[in-house]
């Protein structure tokens, strides 16, 4: 069902191999799906605001259609044509270099007899290497083929000129559905500010259920799913409304150890992860609670650190554990000496598969979010730093006493303060972790990374 207000629903599919994931790079203007020459890279179903010239539009890129009824590919095929049932458009993709093949064949026929209109779209046509296949196109019963190539950006005003009808249609039956309010200011006398989304990205090891979590939370079958490792290739967000806050939920792709990384796709994808690890403000790092923590789970959180995000622990597969005890307990004592650094941070133990504990995850998350937003006034601060210094004076470095003149607080998100002294770069690091502690300790800001800022106080002699 169409939501009011929506943009236009364009979907792109097609056999595996034909460009689609370049043309909806190309339609987004940005690199947000990973693309290769391998058959497949594309398995869930991504969305991303496209556009051609002053026509905008939802571009959705689909995995390969296959026609096969097992494993990991039907599923793949059966997400995609669910997909094409909620598109307003569908760009039927074919590779014009490998001319028609029986594939592009049976799909053109399967695509016929749905209800969503169908535009033929012929890639790879630049030069003449694409000739044939577009003049093949033609038998495929879909109307006239539109010469595209999605790498270099050619036959994008034919595509434009495409797809404007429908666009206009969509725009009718949008100004339809305006109440008999619209138009009427309503004023409740309260400023609108707007927040934006909550940036909450999943990660974790292959294979520890980031993928189902993230359909529970959603509440449909929103990601792919399987027995398999690896599934999950692009980091797939999907825009969520939690109890009237607006939160944007990202699932991607296993990180394994480097050592272990030996596929270009599988590099490509821990790739994208790292980037949404970047742009995100809460990570979710999940893992097996039938493993404990590992190795490459702390790699991770000591990552999601270094990035100054703030990190909740989410611990699946708790209903396989039988001694949950001592399993919470071996896991609380690996953080404290592997991650003292964040000393704090929520975990929180669920079963993604069963929905139990899952109703814990999301207020720790926009617990520790707000954390990570906090800002303490400068006055305060330094009252805090006159208590610290009595307490435990900076120590003599040369036989001379280093002087911190005052703290304030620049900016959030993380939390991060500046200390003005007079020998500020001789100030020890363990004098620094004093400071971070005591802030921790004082102001609540347990959980999160929290960066101090040595800076030098300006001379009035030195010239």
């Amino acid at each position: 069902m169409r939501e009011r207000g929506s943009l236009l629903r364009v979907l792109i599919c097609g056999r595996p191999n034909v460009g689609k994931s370049t043309l909806f790079n190309r339609l987004v203007g940005k690199r947000l799906a990973i693309v290769d020459d391998t058959p497949g890279v594309t398995r869930d179903v991504r969305e991303g605001e496209g556009r051609i010239a002053d026509l905008a539009f939802t571009v959705i890129d689909t995995a390969g259609l296959e026609d096969t009824s097992r494993g990991i590919e039907a599923r793949m095929s059966a997400r995609t044509e669910e997909a094409i049932e909620h598109a307003d458009v569908a760009l039927f993709l074919i590779d014009a270099r490998a001319s028609v093949t029986p594939l592009d064949e049976h799909f053109a026929g399967l695509l016929r007899r749905r209800k969503t209109p169908v535009l033929l779209v012929a890639n790879k046509c630049e030069g003449r290497a694409g000739a044939g296949g577009l003049g093949e196109a033609y038998a495929l019963g879909l109307g006239d083929p539109i010469p595209v190539s999605a790498e270099h950006g050619e036959g994008m005003g034919e595509l434009y000129d495409a797809l404007r009808p429908f666009a206009d249609d969509h725009d009718a039956i949008r100004e339809g559905e305006k109440p008999e309010t619209d138009g009427i200011a309503e004023d409740d006398g309260e400023p609108d500010v707007y927040t934006g989304p909550l940036q909450f990205a999943i990660v974790g090891r292959p294979n520890v259920g980031k993928s189902t979590l993230v359909n529970r939370l959603l509440g449909t079958e929103r990601m792919l799913t399987g027995p398999e490792a690896g599934i999950t290739r692009d980091a797939i967000a999907s825009d969520w409304d939690y109890k009237g806050r607006a939160i944007r939920l990202v699932d991607t792709a296993g990180l394994r150890r480097k050592a272990r990384v030996d596929e270009k796709v599988e590099s490509l994808s821990a790739g994208d992860t790292l980037r949404s690890i970047r742009f995100a403000q809460v990570v979710g790092l999940v893992i097996d609670a039938t493993d404990g923590l590992e190795k490459q789970d702390l790699t991770i959180a000591r990552n999601v650190i270094d990035e100054g995000r703030a990190l909740v622990l989410i611990v699946n597969k708790w209903d396989a554990v039988d001694d949950r005890a001592r399993a919470l307990g071996a896991i609380e004592d690996r953080l404290m000496t592997s991650l003292p650094q964040v000393r704090g941070f929520p975990v929180v133990t669920l079963s993604a598969k069963t929905g139990r504990g899952i109703e814990r995850l999301m207020p720790a998350v926009v617990d520790i979010f707000d954390i990570w937003n906090a800002h303490v006034p400068t006055a305060r601060l330094n009252r805090f730093l006159e208590s610290m210094l009595e307490s435990h004076p900076p120590p003599l470095v040369g036989g001379r006493r280093i002087k911190i003149r005052y703290m304030t607080q620049p900016k959030t998100r993380p939390p991060t303060f500046a200390v003005f002294a007079n020998r500020a770069d001789k100030l020890p690091e363990s004098y620094v972790r004093y400071l971070i502690n005591g802030l921790r300790d004082a102001f609540g800001l347990d959980g999160v990374p929290i960066r101090i800022l040595l800076r030098k106080g300006k001379n009035p002699y030195v010239n």
